[in-house]
């Protein structure tokens, strides 16, 4: 049973890191130095929880910022930066979900596995989300969809490291929005065929 509590929670944050990928990573190294909910220190992880990592992923949060403000919002939509931030939070995804499991020293393969298609699900069910939801919004409130996102995402993994069974909500959550996403593009795609 400790082994899916650790799975669950491992999970849970990489689909937060796959939401916004910092601000939960700098979140639960925080937690994990402070001993709260998890605790990478006697593992292969503990980096992840030292201040050279998290100085590391502060300092790309601050250049992704600025590369994103100097680019417009609509850098998400560029394929260079979907690349990019697809590729970053899949990693850090990865990383934490294996030290999830190392915690407790279970073997980290599945943490690997999971961790890396949960940061996907978040990314890709997200960056949809946000695109769409951009398109019919104005400047100044499409602005604050970042914001919505950082705090979901902080949300989702502080639940996972304090609650790990929440997990199966925030990846439940995320399938639902991907896939009602999914469905609602293919319905605006079939009835454009119709008007043809």
């Amino acid at each position: 049973m400790d082994f899916v509590f650790d799975l669950l929670q491992g999970a849970g944050i990489a689909a937060a890191i796959g939401i916004r990928p910092f601000l939960p990573f700098l979140l639960v190294g925080a937690l994990a130095a402070a001993d709260l909910g998890i605790d990478f220190d006697g593992t292969d992880f503990a980096l992840l929880e030292q201040a050279p990592a998290l100085a590391i992923v502060l300092a790309l949060m601050a250049a992704s910022t600025y590369a994103v403000r100097r680019a417009g919002p609509a850098a998400l939509e560029v394929q260079p930066w979907i690349a990019v931030f697809g590729t970053v939070a899949a990693a850090l995804g990865m990383f934490m979900a294996a030290g999830s499991l190392a915690d407790d020293g279970h073997p980290i393969v599945a943490g690997l596995v999971v961790g890396a298609l949960s940061a996907v699900l978040g990314y890709v069910a997200v960056r949809d989300l946000l695109i769409r939801t951009r398109k019919r919004l104005d400047a100044d409130a499409a602005g604050a969809l970042t914001l919505y996102a950082e705090g979901a995402a902080l949300l989702a993994a502080g639940l996972s490291v304090l609650f790990p069974p929440l997990a199966l909500l925030v990846i439940g959550a995320l399938i639902a929005l991907l896939l009602g996403g999914r469905r609602r593009s293919g319905e605006k795609y079939a009835g454009l065929r119709i008007l043809r």
